[in-house]
């Protein structure tokens, strides 16, 4: 376990030594605790799980899709839990371990008071840098998403949806999130 110490720069090794579902991440060097996500959170999570994970089943694929805490392995200097991850079973293999080291192919993230400066900029940074190919922001308050494909290496604001749109997956064909049933 690491003992709390005044330190500037915080490496993987540290991150590491942390306990098992401690709510920390390492963003840019810098160890940031979140508190426990809100019910509102937990529920809206538990809905975009069980879409993703009923399309994969019917499409009978070897893909792998998980909701945080799970560790999403960047570099050295980056270790983030995204609220939801998918990775596609080409690079399942590839990148799933006991963690996951590499970019998934996708990574939604539900915006909270406690980090949404991390998710609109320090993470989607990260995201956008590895090769995240779809971000998609989440935002409770607004009743909204935003959905950030990877083109050229830069993301790109595909599609913007409210409470009564449906947002629509590029990189899985014929996976559409009804934001009305989202929000409920």
């Amino acid at each position: 376990m690491l003992i709390a110490e005044k330190k500037k720069k915080y490496t993987i090794e540290d991150y590491l030594l942390l306990e098992e579902s401690a709510p920390f991440q390492l963003i840019q060097n810098d160890l940031i605790m979140s508190p426990a996500p809100t019910s509102n959170h937990q529920i809206i999570s538990g809905r975009i799980l069980q879409l993703m994970m009923n399309f994969l089943d019917n499409i009978n694929d070897n893909n792998f899709v998980v909701a945080s805490p799970i560790d999403v392995i960047f570099d050295g200097d980056n270790a983030f839990q995204p609220d939801i991850v998918y990775v596609s079973s080409a690079r399942r293999a590839e990148i799933v371990k006991d963690r996951i080291e590499g970019a998934p192919d996708m990574v939604i993230e539900i915006l909270s008071p406690s980090n949404a400066y991390y998710d609109l900029r320090q993470k989607k940074q990260v995201y956008e840098k590895y090769g995240v190919k779809e971000y998609i922001i989440v935002d409770p308050i607004e009743e909204s998403a935003e959905l950030y494909l990877l083109d050229n290496a830069v993301y790109r604001l595909q599609q913007k949806a409210f409470k009564t749109e449906t947002l629509s997956s590029i990189i899985l064909p014929g996976l559409h999130f009804d934001l009305g049933r989202l929000f409920k």
